[in-house]
């Protein structure tokens, strides 16, 4: 398979002159179509969205993921970016399309009790996301975990692994772009490339997606509710993919705790050791407080 080289002319609400890539598995995609358009309101009813409307300007504090197009024919390998998650960047207001689609992502759960989500993104790693589910394993929790195609394709055994632990696993596009600076039929194919490999090793595609830096547009909901997806943001980003230390991550997950929170962590994408420690720490900690450690549920 060949990566795919993103277009800064498309802004994401381009259309292109190109057909979308990835047009596999066509009679599930279907399926899932129509319960968009018939219910995509309805999927899930345990989250509620970001209030605010206007879109804001991604942040500037540091570099982004280089554009450059790919080597022809080269083997696919993951990306090294650097994790840069752009939390400021909201949904923007836009006009109703077909199917139905969410203006903003959901940010944080409407939940009885006390209940909190855990998300890991850009994985799976076979160096960290197996650390990871056997903690989870062990305290009897589940969470989400937002896929990478390009990850996903090679660690299919993890995917697997995820299902049957009960976890989520969502579609984090395929080589972690800048989605704004893509246009429809890029994509379109980040996406519905990553729903195959998922689907291929889990008999089941995505129903959640999460842009790469948090930097949703348009496009990205429209194709996403088109896929039968539903957006997720976060409420409490870890700043993990700065490498502070188990230490620093644990004080800011035990600073945003609360009801309806969704923590925002990754098992790929750097070295993500402070990422695994931490998680043993503050997992029994929120356990041990009458927090239930759960993901979103289909009704």
């Amino acid at each position: 398979m060949k990566e795919d080289q993103q277009s800064t002319s498309g802004g994401g609400d381009g259309v292109s002159s190109h057909e979308p890539e990835g047009r596999s598995l066509l009679g599930r995609r279907g399926l899932l179509r129509l319960a968009a358009c018939v219910g995509a309101a309805a999927t899930v009813h345990v989250l509620t969205a970001d209030p605010a409307d206007a879109p804001v300007a991604p942040s500037s504090a540091g570099p982004r993921p280089a554009a450059g197009p790919p080597q022809a024919a080269a083997p696919l390998k993951p990306s090294a970016y650097r994790l840069r998650p752009m939390t400021a960047y909201a949904a923007p207001k836009l006009r109703p399309a077909q199917p139905p689609v969410r203006r903003r992502p959901f940010l944080r759960m409407d939940a009885p009790g006390r209940t909190m989500v855990l998300t890991f993104d850009d994985g799976p790693d076979p160096r960290y996301t197996p650390d990871i589910l056997r903690t989870l394993r062990r305290h009897g929790a589940r969470a989400m975990f937002f896929v990478c195609g390009e990850m996903a394709v090679d660690n299919q055994d993890l995917l697997r692994e995820m299902i049957d632990d009960g976890h989520v696993i969502g579609n984090h596009s395929w080589s972690h772009p800048l989605m704004p600076k893509l246009s429809r039929s890029r994509i379109r194919s980040q996406m519905e490339r990553t729903s195959d490999v998922v689907e291929q090793a889990v008999r089941e595609a995505p129903r959640w997606y999460r842009a790469p830096y948090g930097a949703w547009n348009r496009a990205s909901f429209e194709i996403g509710a088109d896929l039968g997806m539903e957006p997720l943001g976060w409420t409490v980003d870890t700043l993990d993919w700065t490498e502070p230390g188990s230490e620093a991550i644990v004080r800011r997950v035990r600073a945003g705790a609360g009801s309806g929170v969704v923590v925002l962590s990754h098992d790929a994408g750097g070295n993500r050791s402070g990422t695994v420690r931490a998680l043993r720490t503050y997992l029994p900690e929120l356990l041990d407080q009458g927090y239930r450690i759960t993901v979103p549920q289909n009704v």
